[in-house]
């Protein structure tokens, strides 16, 4: 049987998409939301989750930052999907006759533009391919899903507008997460090390711990803060590197931020995607 890899949203997703694409060899498994897919994992009912962390339009996905360090999870890989948003109609439906579009939050900012044009409005729902889904069920012609191409074939939906999304390079980047950690050196491109931390409460702290980076010649592609545990001044960061733990540079750079925090965690080490250094060309 298979081994499964799980993902938020249901069949037809851009996260079932980013399984297909990046774990051919895995079945898909669709959770209701990020919680559940890395629940999913911990209790083995998957080998893998695929966790979508950032779009280059939208931004980082909201929550998913404080949930993947106490997730008991570790990275293990990487995936970059390009987006392409479809309106997608019930069939016979022309676009002159839909009203309204409905779609993840993520994803109505990404189209906002085309929506805007057409006299389209926007309304949330929880996942585009359950848009899709309903908006098949329905069989309203003044109702569309903004989704992909795989929820249309799914649900027998009809493409009425094909890559309706507002930026040409729209793309959103996942990380793989797994229940044991893998530390080999994998590929023939450069490693990324991913890790979490607080600074000390001392003057200057962040500035410090950042210093050994600067100083050992380490590229940090990554850094980001956010609240936790509700105290505002519980500030706790997540970080990516570029280099192994095992290289001498990286390791100095760690010791050194070590020095200046109250916590240091090791979130995942994998190999760059190539996709990485495509999307910013």
């Amino acid at each position: 049987m298979p081994a499964k890899i799980a993902f938020q949203g249901e069949l037809g997703a851009y996260g079932h998409q980013a399984c297909v694409e990046a774990r051919p060899d895995h079945d898909p498994l669709p959770r209701p939301t990020f919680e559940d897919t890395i629940e999913a994992v911990r209790k083995g009912d998957a080998e893998l989750g695929m966790i979508a962390i950032e779009n280059s339009t939208y931004g980082r996905v909201a929550d998913v930052h404080s949930l993947i360090p106490e997730s008991g999870l570790h990275i293990v890989d990487e995936a970059f999907v390009r987006v392409h948003v479809n309106l997608l109609g019930v069939p016979g439906s022309k676009l002159r006759d839909v009203t309204d579009a409905h779609g993840h939050v993520v994803i109505l900012p990404q189209c906002a533009g085309f929506l805007r044009e057409h006299g389209i409005s926007g309304v949330i729902s929880t996942d585009n391919a359950r848009a899709a889904r309903e908006v098949a069920a329905a069989g309203d012609p003044t109702q569309a899903a903004l989704a992909s191409e795989l929820a249309a074939d799914i649900y027998g939906l009809h493409v009425l507008a094909r890559h309706i999304e507002d930026h040409a390079r729209n793309t959103t980047r996942f990380v793989i997460m797994s229940r044991e950690a893998d530390l080999r050196r994998r590929g023939r491109g450069p490693m990324v090390t991913a890790f979490v931390f607080r600074v000390r409460n001392i003057p200057a702290a962040l500035y410090k711990a950042m210093g050994g980076f600067a100083t050992n010649g380490v590229n940090m592609t990554k850094l980001e803060s956010y609240m936790v545990g509700g105290n505002f001044t519980a500030t706790q960061f997540y970080a990516e590197v570029e280099g192994h733990p095992d290289d001498r540079n990286v390791q100095l750079a760690l010791d050194e931020l070590d020095y200046f925090t109250d916590h240091l965690k090791l979130m995942g080490v994998f190999p760059a995607a190539p996709r990485r250094h495509e999307r910013s060309a």
